[in-house]
C-alpha cells in the first residue's frame, strides 16, 4: 500500500500537467495493486519501478525545463515584424531592455539559465556551420527575414579581419539601392569609422548611409560668430610662427567685426583665371571678418599641434556652424574645407573629425556639380580613408581623377602646375565663349567645363591620376596677399616638391603638364629633385613635360613691369622672368642639359596673339623665341597667353594633340 501511496502523491505533484497523464498515473497505480505477486517478485518488480519511477520523473521534468528555456530564447532572439513595418520611416534600433532589479540578475536561476543560453547558441552555431556555411561566423537566420540578413552579414563583414573582405562590403553596400530607408539608417548607426569613410569615398553609395550632423552646441550668450572665431584663433600659439601666419592673425584679431577694407588692388590681375583686368584705384575689395579669420586658420591648420588646440578649443563645431550658414558663399566653404583636410592630416583626430558629423556633409559635398567644391571634399575624405590610400595631399594639392574608390588600377600620374596668379581648377577651363555663360550651361558638362582635365582627360585615360596643384603668387607687391610673402622659384619648388612627394608622386610613371611660371617651376623641382637621394624615384619616373607658353628665356612682361614700376611694384616672382635675369639663365642652362641627358619627351605650345590687360594695353607675354625650350616640338597656336592651356572644345587641336602626346608617351606603362 505504500508503493500505492508514492505513486499517488507522485501523481498529484504533477496535478499541473496534463489530466490524461495524472489519469494514466492512477490506473497504473491501481492495476499494480490489484495484483498479489510473490513475496521475490514483490520485491524485484519494486526496485525496477522505483528505478523507472525516478528516471522518468528526471527525463520528464527535464524536457518541460530545457522546452520552457527554448521558447524563453527563441522569444527574445524574435525580431518583431510588425513592430518593424510600423517603423521603417524612423532611424531607430530597438534594444531588448533589461531589466533594473538586481534579483533576476544573480543567483543560481540566472547562472543556470546563462549557461543553458550558452549551450543552445553554441548549438546553433554549430548546426549553421553544417548546414548554412555562409553564416557560419556572422549570425544565425533562425528568427531573421532573408532581406534583414544582408544588412547585418554586411556590417559583420564590414568589420572583419580581412582587409578584403571590409573592401569588399563596402563596396557591396554602396552598390545596393533597393534596401528601405530604416536598413540604410541601420547601418548609418552600426557601422565603425573605416566603413563610413569608405562609403563617403564610394561613388555609387546613397546618402541615406549617412546621419545628419549631431546639433550644434549653442553660441555664448551676447555673443556672434565673428567673437567665437576670434576667440578660437587668439587661443592658438602665437609665438614661432611664420611670418604670413603672424600677419593673417593679427589682422584678423584687430579688426572690428563691420566689413575690412582689404589691401587696395593693383592694375594687374593676369593668368589662369582669365580676368585680365583688375580694380581701379577707387576701388577696394571688401572681406568680412570671418574670412580674414579663415584665411589666418588655414595657415594654421599646417602645424600639427595647432590642429589640436582647433580641436580641443570647439573649432570643429564652430567651422560646421559657419559653413552651414555660408551655403550661398563658396569662397568661405573653400577655407573651411581647406582646413578640415589639413587637420584630416593628423590621423589621430579622424575619430573626432567623424563624430562632428563632418562625413556627411563631405560625403553630400562629393556629389556637387561644383568641380571646385567636390575635389576639396575628395581631399579631406582621401586624407582621412587609411583603408586604401597611404598618400597624403597638404593643402594646395588636389586628386581630380580619381576622386572616389576605385578598382581600375592607376598605371601613371599627370600632373597640372598653374602660372602666375593662376590657379589648380580655373587655369585649366574650357576656353570661354562670347556669350554670357549661364549656370546651367556651367553644369552640362558636354557644352562646357570648368576643368577639362578633370572632365576630359579623365574619360579618355581612366588609369591616370590626375593632380592639379594651387599655389599662392602675384604680379604685383600691391595684390600679395601676405606682405612678408616674397617667395621665390626655388623656395616654392621646394615647397611643392615636399607636398607633391608626400602625395606619391615619383611612385608611378609621371607626365608634368605646366602653364606659363608654373614651368619654370617644374624645371627647378626636376632639378633640386636629382640632388636629393630621397627624391630619386621622381626623376626616374617622370616620362615627359609639356610646356604652354613657358618663358623659358624671360617675358616682356617683367620689362614692362619694370618700366612702370612707380605704378606696380612688380613682385618678386615677376622680377624673376626678366630676359636679363641670371637665375633664369642657368635655370635654363641646367635644366637643359639635364633633359637631353635624361631623355625625357617634350611637347611645347605659345601663343602667337597678344593678350590686353584691359582695355587699353596689349602685350605678347611669351614671344615665340622664348617657349622654345631647345627639344621637343614647338606648337604656335593662335590664341593669346591666358587661353594657350583652355581648348575650345574636346576636339580641338590643343587638347587633342595633348592627349596624343600623353598617350604616346605612356604607352608602355599603360599597356603594363
Amino acid at each position: 500500500m505504500s508503493f500505492i501511496l508514492s505513486a499517488f502523491h507522485f501523481c498529484r505533484a504533477f496535478s499541473h500537467q496534463r489530466m490524461s497523464l495524472a489519469a494514466y498515473c492512477l490506473i497504473c497505480c491501481r492495476r499494480i495493486g490489484t495484483s498479489i505477486p510473490p513475496l521475490k517478485s514483490i520485491t524485484y518488480w519494486r526496485d525496477i519501478r522505483n528505478i523507472i519511477k525516478f528516471t522518468g520523473s528526471l527525463i520528464l521534468g527535464g524536457s518541460l525545463f530545457l522546452t520552457y528555456e527554448i521558447l524563453a530564447l527563441k522569444k527574445s532572439l524574435t525580431l518583431d515584424t510588425q513592430v518593424v513595418e510600423r517603423e521603417k520611416m524612423k532611424s531607430y534600433i530597438y534594444l531588448q531592455t533589461v531589466s533594473l532589479d538586481k534579483r533576476e540578475n544573480y543567483g543560481i536561476t540566472y547562472q543556470a539559465r546563462k549557461e543553458l543560453h550558452k549551450a543552445v547558441r553554441n548549438l546553433l552555431a554549430t548546426s549553421a556551420k553544417i548546414l548554412r556555411g555562409p553564416f557560419a561566423d556572422t549570425f544565425s537566420t533562425v528568427d531573421v527575414e532573408d532581406h534583414e540578413c544582408a544588412v547585418w552579414l554586411l556590417l559583420r563583414k564590414s568589420q572583419s579581419g580581412d582587409r578584403a573582405a571590409r573592401l569588399q562590403a563596402v563596396q557591396e553596400m554602396s552598390e545596393t539601392h533597393h534596401w528601405q530607408d530604416y536598413q540604410y539608417r541601420i547601418i548609418a548607426q552600426a557601422c565603425d569609422l573605416r566603413t563610413l569613410i569608405g562609403l563617403a569615398r564610394s561613388k555609387e553609395s546613397d546618402l541615406r548611409f549617412f546621419l545628419p550632423p549631431p546639433p550644434l552646441p549653442s553660441l555664448k550668450e551676447d555673443s556672434s560668430i565673428e567673437e567665437e572665431l576670434r576667440q578660437l584663433l587668439a587661443s592658438l600659439p602665437q609665438t614661432e610662427l611664420d611670418e604670413c601666419i603672424q600677419y593673417f592673425t593679427s589682422l584678423a584679431l584687430s579688426e572690428s567685426s563691420q566689413s575690412l577694407a582689404a589691401q587696395k588692388g593693383g592694375l594687374w590681375c593676369f593668368g589662369g583665371n582669365g580676368l585680365p583686368y583688375a580694380e581701379s584705384f577707387g576701388e577696394v575689395p571688401s572681406a568680412t571678418v570671418e574670412m580674414f579669420c579663415l584665411e589666418a586658420l588655414v595657415k594654421h591648420s599646417e602645424i600639427s599641434t595647432h590642429c589640436d588646440k582647433i580641436e580641443a578649443n570647439g573649432g570643429l563645431q564652430l567651422l560646421q556652424r559657419l559653413y552651414q550658414l555660408h551655403k550661398d558663399c563658396p569662397k568661405v566653404q573653400r577655407n573651411i574645407m581647406r582646413i578640415i583636410g589639413n587637420m584630416a592630416l593628423n590621423e589621430h583626430l579622424h575619430s573626432t573629425i567623424v563624430r562632428s558629423g563632418w562625413v556627411s556633409i563631405l560625403a553630400e559635398a562629393m556629389k556637387s556639380q561644383r568641380i571646385m567644391e567636390a575635389s576639396h571634399a575628395a581631399r579631406t575624405l582621401a586624407n582621412l580613408d587609411r583603408e586604401t590610400m597611404q598618400e597624403k595631399y597638404q593643402d594646395g594639392v588636389y586628386v581630380l581623377h580619381p576622386q572616389y574608390r576605385t578598382s581600375q588600377p592607376i598605371k601613371a600620374d599627370v600632373l597640372f602646375i598653374h602660372g602666375l596668379m593662376g590657379a589648380a581648377f580655373k587655369t585649366w577651363r574650357q576656353q570661354d565663349t562670347e556669350q554670357v555663360l549661364t549656370e546651367k550651361i556651367l553644369e552640362d558638362e558636354g557644352r562646357y567645363t570648368t576643368c577639362w582635365p578633370k572632365t576630359w582627360l579623365a574619360r579618355d585615360c581612366p588609369a591616370l591620376r590626375i593632380i592639379s596643384v594651387e599655389y599662392d603668387t602675384s604680379l604685383s607687391d600691391w595684390r600679395t596677399r601676405c606682405p612678408m610673402e616674397r617667395k621665390s622659384i626655388a623656395f616654392r619648388s621646394n615647397e611643392l616638391l615636399r607636398k607633391l612627394r608626400a602625395a606619391g608622386v615619383g611612385d608611378r610613371p609621371v607626365i608634368w603638364v605646366s602653364h606659363s611660371m608654373g614651368g619654370l617651376l617644374v624645371k627647378k623641382m626636376l632639378l633640386e629633385a636629382s640632388k636629393k637621394p630621397e627624391m630619386s624615384a621622381v626623376i626616374n619616373n617622370t616620362r615627359g613635360i609639356i610646356f604652354y607658353s613657358v618663358p623659358h628665356h624671360g617675358s616682356h612682361l617683367a620689362e614692362y613691369s619694370v618700366n612702370i614700376r612707380y605704378l606696380l611694384f612688380p613682385s618678386l616672382e615677376v622680377k624673376e622672368l626678366s630676359k636679363d635675369s641670371p637665375a633664369l639663365k642657368t635655370l635654363q642652362d641646367d635644366f637643359l642639359e639635364f633633359a637631353k641627358d635624361k631623355n625625357f619627351q617634350v611637347l611645347n605650345f605659345v601663343e602667337t596673339l597678344p593678350t590686353y590687360i584691359g582695355s587699353m594695353i596689349k602685350l605678347h607675354v611669351v614671344p615665340v623665341e622664348s617657349a622654345d625650350l631647345g627639344i621637343g616640338d614647338l606648337i604656335p597656336v593662335d590664341v593669346d597667353h591666358l587661353n594657350i592651356c583652355k581648348p575650345k572644345k574636346k576636339d580641338a587641336f590643343l587638347y587633342q594633340r595633348t592627349l596624343q602626346f600623353i598617350c604616346e608617351t605612356l604607352a608602355k606603362d599603360l599597356e603594363n
